[in-house]
């Protein structure tokens, strides 16, 4: 054999193979079978991908799978993914649900005593790690066909601290309680008022301090349908927090909350540790996971097809690591692109927008039964985004929809004639079409435009879930075509309500960068609401800070420079932000460490500065 065939075998040795073959995507009744047709293995007469009349879908053979990929460009309905893995993460797969489906790698270690932070994008395998690491899923190493049994799964950790875990799990000592991630499906599960479910599972003497720690005390008599989303979020979190249990978990516990109320859950969960406690949060606002973990893992791969747990890092490392999609200790780039948050904030551009002063509000005031809001009077230009900084409850949507005219004002004022495109705070897929025919029918202009595509669409990853009915997609897919549908309109002003719900962390950063980008490239203004800090730093160029009593009266001030309402915002909230030297996101100081005693003596709440 000739060295260059040498070495291509060994390369191919090295390499593992994962063959995912999607079920909602493969049709084998509407397709000619192209994939079985054109993979060389199968020419050979040997069975690498079975189509029997009888299946539903194709059966691809990973051990024959020469990993070639041809199959996977010739699909009609693109439902196959040909993986190569190296072939070290082989030993260490840790559960497999089928053949040809997802795959775990390793997984993350919990330490008593310490809060753990899990970050990595949707669909990665944090929720299945966290089944594993509660004892409600028992890991089947990749052997799906036949599981291990327990002593095996031990040998298998054998030498980690997984395996004293586990061990502690099988012995009965530990229980385990999760904070569910989809908090908006808990009203079908539960019904009665918010006290009543709290007393019956209450086993600590922490119920009062913990509903006055979560803003639950003026809900206690409500039943659990009629509570919004936030109020929902702060209910799970204390459900959990009032049990007795020794592995705590909760699942994306900062959706739906504002900025404040982030910061409340997290240290509410951080008054559960204990010597002999294990906490994991799993979380994408990267903000409060900083402020939250002790320490964290990362988790990459390819969403649906695998994950991968890296070993545990320090917070500032963990979430570096995560930021820059490279990965040290294995020296593995996963992801082509670090993500960066530079601000540039100048006179120039004072004087720069002040030239080009193009809109004007009026000063305006509205009543909705118990609540006030007043607006003072505000300008505004195109080519920038406002971003409005508010707790829950202060009318930000309110004002959003007043601006869009959808609401009038109490007085005779009269918001500017602007033609308007708007993205609402709750997304309803009311059509029963595909997303392409969506788009077609909305958006026909923008969504074949080259510059639109290359800025909005390929970004967002559309093109993925093209094919796929509006009605069967997750919240984050519907996030995501909401927000192509919104930048898709021609209008001058963009109103965009929460573009964060739903999304992972990777997603918010894009997000962030597409909607920025569009704005300027368009010359057109964006008024944005969001609760995700990182996001929000990124996206002002101004904010409007709402201030008052939330739900009775409150006042949205005239448009600031982002020092300025940065400043005014985090005041009244007393936190403070420092920057991280290596990609400038913003890091909130633990309460009443040197650094936030320094910076507020001084006032400067939100640092600019490198």
């Amino acid at each position: 054999m000739s060295l260059r065939g040498l070495q291509n075998q060994q390369t191919q040795d090295k390499l593992t193979r994962i063959a995912i073959v999607s079920n909602d995507k493969c049709k084998p009744k509407r397709c000619q079978q192209q994939c079985k047709k054109s993979c060389p293995v199968v020419r050979m007469g040997k069975l690498c991908i079975e189509v029997s009349p009888a299946s539903k879908i194709a059966h691809i053979s990973e051990t024959l799978c020469i990993g070639c990929g041809i199959c996977a460009k010739k699909c009609p309905f693109e439902a196959l993914t040909i993986i190569n893995l190296p072939s070290n993460l082989e030993k260490e797969t840790t559960h497999r649900y089928s053949a040809n489906s997802f795959k775990l790698h390793r997984l993350p270690i919990p330490r008593p005593g310490e809060v753990l932070g899990l970050v990595g994008t949707n669909g990665i395998g944090k929720s299945t790690a966290l089944k594993i690491l509660a004892g409600k899923q028992k890991p089947n190493l990749g052997r799906f066909n036949n599981p291990p049994d327990w002593q095996e799964i031990l040998l298998h950790f054998r030498g980690s601290e997984l395996q004293n875990y586990f061990t502690k799990i099988l012995e009965d000592d530990l229980k385990a309680i999760i904070k569910p991630q989809y908090v908006d499906q808990i009203p079908k599960a539960v019904k009665g008022s918010v006290q009543s479910i709290l007393d019956r599972k209450n086993e600590m003497d922490n119920q009062e301090h913990i509903c006055r720690q979560l803003d639950l005390l003026t809900v206690l008599d409500r039943n659990v349908d009629e509570l919004s989303g936030g109020e929902l979020q702060r209910f799970a979190c204390a459900v959990v927090c009032i049990q007795r249990a020794d592995i705590y978990m909760f699942d994306e516990p900062s959706s739906y909350l504002d900025v404040k109320q982030r910061l409340k859950c997290a240290l509410t969960i951080r008054s559960l540790l204990g010597d002999d406690r294990y906490i994991i949060v799993v979380e994408h606002d990267l903000s409060v996971l900083d402020y939250l973990s002790d320490y964290i893992c990362c988790l990459y791969g390819s969403p649906g097809a695998y994950g991968v747990v890296t070993m545990p890092f320090s917070v500032r490392e963990g979430i570096n690591i995560f930021l820059d999609g490279f990965v040290p200790t294995e020296n593995l780039r996963f992801r082509d692109t670090s993500l960066v948050f530079k601000v540039a904030e100048t006179a120039d551009k004072e004087e720069e927008v002040k030239k080009m002063l193009r809109y004007k509000y009026p000063k305006m005031e509205k009543q909705l039964k118990e609540f006030h809001l007043t607006i003072d009077t505000g300008e505004f230009t195109d080519s920038e985004i406002i971003v409005m900084l508010g707790e829950n409850g202060t009318g930000k949507t309110t004002f959003i929809r007043m601006l869009a005219g959808k609401l009038p004002s109490d007085g005779n004022e009269q918001v500017p004639m602007m033609n308007i495109s708007y993205k609402p705070q709750k997304i309803s897929p009311k059509s029963q079409n595909t997303v392409r025919m969506l788009l077609h029918e909305k958006i026909r202009d923008a969504y074949v435009h080259p510059q639109f595509i290359a800025d909005v669409i390929k970004p967002l990853q559309i093109e993925q879930i093209m094919d796929q009915e509006v009605q069967n997609l997750s919240g984050g897919e519907l996030q995501r075509v909401a927000l192509t549908l919104c930048l898709g309109k021609p209008a001058d002003v963009y109103l965009i309500d929460e573009p964060s719900a739903y999304l992972d962390s990777e997603q918010r950063l894009v997000a962030a960068k597409v909607i920025k980008r569009f704005i300027l490239h368009a010359k057109k203004t964006g008024f944005v609401v969001e609760h995700d800090f990182i996001m929000a730093t990124y996206l002002a160029d101004r904010v409007v800070v709402f201030e008052g009593e939330p739900s009775v009266k409150t006042l949205a001030n005239s448009p600031q420079t982002l020092l300025t309402g940065m400043n005014k915002f985090l005041h009244s909230l007393e936190i403070t932000f420092r920057r991280d030297p290596t990609n400038f996101r913003p890091r909130i100081n633990k309460m009443n460490s040197v650094k936030d005693c320094e910076q507020k003596r001084t006032g400067n709440y939100f640092y600019l500065e490198d």
